[in-house]
């Protein structure tokens, strides 16, 4: 987000009567104040009437539906926009995902606020600007940032659920949804999004879907039933894992064993009792937990192994710690987490020309890694 608050590049003038911008169909009323944006160049407050430009303007009226959410001339603002700009809002999302796909997180931020304001009652905007805080906070949370990663993981369950309660229905909103609560380890929620979403795409003719629409629907039955079948939407998961991550691992750990005691073969739960007696630093109990998880169904999951690598690290295990993450690794090459974990590692055993390869290999995928890059800058300096 940006430091400074935006709306100080805007002033807002008032235009006189018959003034026209002669190379662009907006329609101005004098009695309105509009919104221009500054000049990057020379000094911003100088200005000629003459000179200012519709983009100026245009620039301006962006800035102001993106960040002055209760100025009462918004409407008259966005029938100027689309008067002069039509397919503003087809040209703001290709920009807005360009943005997001490298990662130029504030400029995309910027883009989806904007068409937010442009058009508040498009809930598809809304799905799409938390479907972007989803990626920016497990980006975040890759680089170790995870303050900042929960914050955005607030705002964007509050856009998914106000993408939700869209009318008409809009069955992606819950598909995608489900997912985010899956990763919230809150499964009840997360069954429910996925049942919705079956709901309101049950009556599909199977001819007038494409594979990636079947793909959803078998993918989303899917995870229903792993869901029921493995008791997961228990309320005492959910609890367990909302204690744990809040720092409250002893009464985490109370109700996920009383969920184990009735459902032994739930590979997520002796995670979840692995992960709360791996913070609390009790490693030998922690991977009698992991080693559980893995015999259950969790020797899929790179987490498994990379909580396992962690707890072999804590008890000098060097040996079964370079084994259980490049395990990880294997499973999923691409996570950052991983990666620095095993440059932790050669770290550890004092090889740093190998730590140096994986902490640069992070930087590689995330350039915004911190523990990364810092790791790295010390090893450059030879510390």
């Amino acid at each position: 987000m940006n430091p400074k608050n935006p709306l100080e590049t805007v002033y807002f003038i008032t235009l006189p009567e018959g003034h026209t911008f002669s190379d662009a169909a907006m329609k101005i009323d004098p009695s309105v104040p509009l919104p221009v944006q500054k000049k990057a160049q020379g000094d911003p407050n100088d200005f000629d009437m003459s000179d200012i430009s519709p983009e100026q303007v245009l620039a301006g009226i962006l800035t102001v539906l993106a960040y002055d959410h209760h100025n009462e001339h918004l409407e008259y603002y966005r029938s100027i926009l689309f008067q002069a700009r039509p397919n503003i809002k087809k040209e703001l999302t290709e920009a807005a995902i360009l943005k997001t796909k490298n990662e130029d997180w504030d400029f995309a931020e910027e883009l989806f606020m904007t068409l937010k304001g442009a058009d508040p009652e498009d809930k598809a905007v809304v799905l799409n600007l938390a479907l972007f805080l989803d990626q920016r906070a497990e980006s975040y949370r890759r680089s170790g940032l995870t303050d900042d990663a929960d914050a955005y993981d607030a705002d964007a369950l509050e856009y998914y659920k106000e993408a939700m309660n869209a009318e008409p229905p809009i069955a992606d909103a819950f598909f995608n949804a489900g997912f985010f609560y899956l990763k919230q380890h809150d499964y009840h929620e997360a069954k429910g999004a996925f049942e919705t979403y079956l709901a309101l795409t049950c009556d599909a003719k199977d001819e007038d879907m494409d594979e990636n629409a079947r793909y959803k629907q078998e993918r989303a039955q899917e995870l229903v039933n792993r869901i029921s079948n493995e008791n997961m939407d228990d309320a005492a998961f959910a609890q367990a894992y909302r204690l744990i991550s809040s720092g409250k691992e002893e009464e985490g750990l109370e109700k996920i064993r009383k969920y184990l005691a009735n459902n032994q073969k739930t590979w997520n739960a002796w995670f979840l009792l692995g992960w709360g007696l791996r913070r609390l630093a009790r490693y030998d109990d922690a991977l009698q937990a992991f080693t559980q998880a893995l015999n259950c169904g969790g020797d899929t999951n790179s987490d498994t192994y990379n909580e396992l690598a962690i707890c072999y690290i804590e008890q000098g295990n060097t040996a079964e710690a370079k084994k259980a993450l490049m395990k990880a690794f294997s499973i999923a090459p691409e996570d950052t987490k991983i990666i620095s974990n095993i440059g932790y590692l050669y770290l550890k055993e004092g090889n740093k020309a190998e730590a140096q390869k994986y902490f640069t290999a992070v930087l590689e995928f995330d350039p915004n890694d911190r523990i990364a890059a810092h790791e790295l800058a010390k090893l450059e300096a030879g510390e």
